[in-house]
């Protein structure tokens, strides 16, 4: 049975996305719940600063040295080496493998020994006995990017045979393995529990997908190959984008630097509302951007551009169609998506104002981060990792120099802090310096996409841009008027129903959403959206019409 339903192939874009989505959308709800429980268990506090401190270097590890492997390299040249032979695909595969893992354990270990001279640059506001908690968390935590290293590459060729059910599943075991953590750890060690949960959870993302690997007929072999050629290729895709993602990753760490000086609780401010914010993105965009890599690669190794065009231009409306009501209805929304999320416990109302806050800045730039990884991938596919590697680099210096320009600005009154405090409804706040950060992060982002957008066009030329225009247009217009319809139920719920319990909340939020997807549907249909066509076309054929 578990080979049965894990080891199914998806044949379509659409399809994969689906089941890309679906899980995600668990993954997600795992990881509100999550957050709910850290929330609830410790508040925006010193606890929750120093748990975001403590991963930020692990999660470093991650991201940088095996998730640019996976997106950048790893997928297209296991597929060239698996059109040619098999054979030569899993002994390359095997090798990388290995190779991997061979430098996961190296680097690992020397960066738990200089713990606390790293954690002295990433939060050099933590002193005393919060500081030596940050190091032991950390060093627990250094265990997890061996885990996911591992997963994350088995996960780049099961995405080549297309097994895309079993690579979704994983991001749901990673969360179980944390909330496991926090439920069963944290009152057995302490905060130290978090950082074990974060082990399971590696752990959990690795286990899920090994049978399926062995399934597809990988067997392990014991060979570090350092001059095999898929390898030294491997190297040269992954530089660049391991170097956007290093620049990504600095991004944040920067970000937690800052936050280290700020007001107790900033950090956790800052990661609780960007948590929230990634959920779209990861419902939506990467699941479609994930999806369409291995067809975009497909198409130009197939040298056919109308095709490459053809998808390119379906998916980036398709994501700006889901994305966009689903950013107004964020910002609409946000306080009470806050309080119904994560006011529980220690999580008190200065809390959700500025999370709130953060989450409303957030909002206007969703839509950016959102297509920035659609066409990075493009680029990807083209074998062309230097371009999004620059251009990330750009984006990240831009970043840096605003989050302290906006913190520092926010520091004292002005007529600009008395805008902001006015339009995210922050009265009464003492410290709202934090805002600052997810501001810098959505100018930088608009400005990223932008850049993206003209060196894409430079590139490959005219990519189908009337035909996207067109769909903005109408997408705008309907999400305009989505904003005024659940903008008009907020306020009119609110006469009717408790707002000092959580179902009142809830009930407000839940119609307000309702009633405004309602109507942007229903306008995308009057406008003639492609996109609902496209939805309504998918529907039929799930009926079987």
């Amino acid at each position: 049975m578990y080979n049965h339903i894990f080891n199914s192939q998806t044949r379509t874009i659409t399809s994969a996305a689906g089941i890309l989505a679906v899980s995600s959308l668990l993954s997600g709800l795992l990881g509100l719940f999550r957050d709910r429980l850290l929330a609830g268990s410790f508040g925006a506090g010193n606890e929750l600063d120093i748990y975001y401190g403590a991963f930020r270097v692990p999660d470093f590890i991650s991201m940088v040295l095996v998730m640019g492997a996976i997106s950048a390299a790893i997928i297209p040249i296991f597929s060239s080496y698996l059109v040619r032979s098999r054979q030569e695909a899993w002994e390359f595969f095997a090798n990388l493998l290995n190779l991997f893992l061979f430098f996961l354990i190296i680097i690992s270990v020397i960066l738990i020994i200089f713990v606390p001279q790293i954690l002295s640059l990433i939060v050099p506001g933590f002193s005393g006995e919060k500081k030596e908690l940050t190091i032991t968390l950390t060093r627990i935590m250094f265990l997890s990017p061996i885990f996911l290293g591992i997963s994350n590459t088995i996960s780049g060729v099961l995405r080549v045979f297309r097994r895309f059910l079993v690579t979704s599943i994983a991001p749901i075991m990673y969360n179980l393995g944390i909330i496991f953590g926090i439920l069963f750890f944290v009152p057995w060690l302490g905060l130290n529990g978090l950082a074990w949960g974060v082990v399971f959870g590696g752990f959990l993302h690795f286990f899920i997908q090994l049978p399926i690997l062995l399934k597809t007929g990988f067997k392990p072999k014991i060979i570090l190959n350092f001059s095999h050629p898929g390898f030294i290729k491997t190297i040269k895709l992954t530089l660049p984008r391991a170097l956007g993602l290093a620049a990504g990753q600095i991004n944040l760490i920067v970000i937690t630097a800052i936050g280290s000086t700020l007001a107790a609780g900033s950090i956790a401010v800052f990661n609780l509302a960007n948590n929230l914010q990634n959920l779209p993105i990861t419902l939506i965009a990467i699941s479609f951007s994930t999806a369409a890599f291995p067809f975009l690669a497909l198409y130009f190794s197939k040298k056919d551009k109308e095709k490459l065009l053809e998808e390119f231009s379906s998916v980036f409306r398709q994501i700006l169609f889901l994305i966009v009501p689903v950013s107004i209805l964020i910002f609409i929304l946000r306080a009470q998506i806050i309080r119904v999320i994560l006011g529980t416990g220690k999580f008190g109302w200065a809390d959700t104002q500025l999370t709130a806050a953060c989450l409303g800045i957030f909002s206007f730039a969703i839509f950016a981060y959102g297509l920035v990884l659609l066409i990075s991938k493009t680029f990807y596919a083209f074998q062309n990792t230097k371009i999004p590697a620059l251009v990330t680099l750009f984006t990240v210096g831009l970043n840096i120099v605003l989050c302290y320009f906006f913190v520092r600005v926010l520091g004292f009154e002005n007529t600009f802090q008395s805008f902001l405090i006015n339009f995210l409804d922050l009265q009464g706040i003492k410290d709202n310096s934090v805002i600052g950060l997810p501001l810098a992060l959505a100018v930088s982002g608009i400005f990223q996409i932008s850049l993206l957008l003209f060196l894409l066009y430079k590139k490959i030329g005219d990519f189908r841009i009337k035909e996207i225009f067109e769909s903005c247009i109408k997408i705008l217009a309907s999400g305009v008027l989505l904003g005024f319809a659940c903008y008009f139920v907020r306020q009119t719920i609110a006469e009717f129903v408790d707002m000092q319990t959580f179902w009142g909340i809830f009930c407000q939020a839940a119609l307000a959403s309702i009633v405004g997807i309602i109507v942007f549907i229903a306008s995308a249909f009057a406008l003639k959206s492609p996109e609902i066509k496209a939805l309504k076309t998918l529907i039929y054929r799930k009926n079987g019409r």
